[in-house]
């Protein structure tokens, strides 16, 4: 298995440190006045999304983690696992609750995510930026109500809570941003 030096650090680059795979958020080169220079990074432990800052020094090195991004389509949930699919193998991966975290709320079927795997097993899901989703509940909008900025929520198909406009109603599809919980704009139709 490889190494990384300090000066190979780039956001998004997994490492393992003490025992658990990381990804690394932010990486500072800082080069004092005096002393030696060091590299302030930020860290996500991909286990348990803890975040944290650690310094190296110049020159140390860390072993890279045997972490895989693949792109796989969400099957179903069995109340248990989820179940995901590479597309080009039909090899099937089941992830935990903990391993989807809130990407559950963005999961529809035959969605295209990004599973990362850690020796064979998921370990984190990233939903797709934008998701195509059904309005199944809101509140029939008042012409006029717009004393809170014009918006009303939205309960959507697979339970996520939005804030859309008041002229939208029950059954329709909206386009919504996974990163923010933002409505874009009505899904077109194919």
């Amino acid at each position: 298995m490889g190494t990384y030096s300090t000066n190979e650090f780039k956001g998004g680059l997994k490492v393992m440190l003490d025992g658990d795979p990381c990804s690394i958020v932010e990486n500072e080169f800082v080069k004092p006045g005096k002393g030696q220079a060091f590299n302030r990074v930020k860290l996500r432990n991909l286990k348990t999304g803890r975040v944290w800052e650690r310094t190296f020094r110049s020159g140390e090195s860390l072993e890279s983690a045997d972490v895989m991004d693949r792109d796989m389509e969400y099957l179903y949930n069995d109340g248990e696992f989820y179940h995901f699919m590479e597309p080009e193998t039909f090899e099937q991966h089941q992830a935990d609750a903990k391993a989807v975290g809130d990407a559950a709320k963005w999961l529809k079927e035959q969605d295209v995510c990004v599973v990362t795997l850690y020796n064979g097993a998921p370990l984190a899901v990233t939903p797709p930026n934008h998701v195509i989703l059904e309005i199944t509940d809101t509140d029939p909008g008042v012409r006029g109500d717009t004393a809170q900025g014009g918006t009303k929520p939205a309960t959507l198909a697979t339970g996520a809570v939005v804030k859309v406009p008041l002229f939208l109603e029950i059954g329709e599809t909206i386009k919504v941003d996974t990163r923010t919980a933002e409505y874009l704009g009505r899904a077109k139709e194919d």
